[in-house]
């Protein structure tokens, strides 16, 4: 199990325009099912559809990615800006 266990500390994560590159990749993935949709005959012709429907289902997972990091990004900034408050107990008289 030695060989398994890391021998230095994994690097902080990358941070950088989440929102944006999720967007980015949702409109190449609409648009790739756009090009391929003209033509539909061809694709079924050759057994290939499911690209038609990868690029759609990319598109469809892409605006749920795009829910996710702006809500991400949203718990982000106010974690960042409001500092927690102290938890305090009533005391009892």
């Amino acid at each position: 199990m030695a060989k398994w266990t890391p021998r230095h500390e994994a690097p902080e994560p990358l941070e950088g325009p989440v929102v944006a590159t999720i967007i980015g990749g949702t409109i190449l993935w609409f648009l790739l099912f756009l090009i391929q949709l003209p033509f539909y005959g061809w694709f079924d012709d050759h057994g290939h559809t499911w690209w038609i429907w990868t690029c759609l289902a990319g598109s469809g997972l892409g605006l749920l990615g795009i829910w996710y990091v702006r809500k991400r990004d949203a718990a982000i900034k106010r974690a960042t800006q409001d500092p927690p408050e102290p938890h305090t107990t009533p005391s009892a008289p």
